[in-house]
Parts: structure tokens; sequence; C-alpha cells
């Protein structure tokens, strides 16, 4: 698998840390050889993907306004973007952070810093996922959290 490129994807990138959104942005744009669209919190990347409507969105948690949570169930919610791949990009690293955002429909969550091949890697992944695959994504996380909660008693 090619996993240095992601020729003619449209990847939204949405963090509020100018100095990272511009590194992954080049990094997907130079080694990713695809179209990248920015914005800065969470109320400008639901903006801006209704704009440009990208192929995948990667997305912080952490923004001022809307969180990357929020931004991902809006997606999920609505039935003519809720096929969209999401990749979580974040510096939370707890299991709680990363099921509460594989729960609200994420594809892939990876923790920062990252490389970028491994981001592109991500990307690729996610935008050949399937909606199948997602339902069993999603079935068995809810079958994890169901086995812990029926554990604790």
């Amino acid at each position: 698998m090619e996993t240095s490129s992601l020729p003619s994807q449209r990847i939204l990138v949405i963090d509020d840390d100018p100095t990272l959104l511009a590194a992954v942005s080049e990094g997907l744009d130079i080694l990713g050889g695809c179209t990248v669209f920015m914005a800065r919190d969470g109320i400008s990347g639901l903006e801006t993907f209704f704009a440009t409507r990208p192929d995948c969105v990667v997305v912080d948690v952490r923004m001022p306004g809307i969180d990357g949570y929020q931004f991902v169930r809006a997606l999920r919610g609505d039935p003519t973007t809720a096929e969209t791949p999401v990749v979580i990009l974040s510096a939370l690293v707890q299991d709680q952070e990363q099921l509460a955002g594989l729960l609200t429909g994420a594809d892939i969550y990876l923790i920062k810093p990252v490389r970028i091949v491994d981001l592109i890697q991500a990307i690729h992944h996610a935008v050949t996922r399937t909606s199948e695959n997602r339902r069993q994504q999603l079935r068995g996380l809810f079958g994890d959290t169901a086995s812990r909660v029926d554990a604790k008693g």
C-alpha cells in the first residue's frame, strides 16, 4: 500500500494551534499530494467543511467554540455528511479520551505529535473504510464498554 501520497484527496485540517496547523497542512500538501483546507476552530471548521466538501477531515479535540467531539457528532448527525471520513488528532492521551473520540464516530484517533507519513496512512485508511466498517467499529466499542460496565457490576 502506498502511504506517501493521497493524490487528489481534499483534506480539511482543523486545529487552533497555528504552528501545528501550518506544519500538518504543508506536510499533507507536499508529502501527501493533496489539497488542504484549514480552519482554526470548530465553527469555522464546519463553515469550511460545507464550503469545500472535503474527502476527509483531520480535527483536534480541544478548540474554542465547538470542540472536536462536537464537530464529529455534527457531521455524523447529518445524513448528507454522516459518511465523511474523520481522523481525530489530539494531545489527549488517556484511554477514555480516545474511546470518547471513537464513540463520537471518528474513524481513527491519533495522538500528537504524529509523523506526517503516519497521518497520511491514517487518512488513507479512513477514506477507504465502508459504512459497514464504521458500524462494526462502533458495535465493537459499545460491546467493549458494555463488558467493562458489566464487569464492574
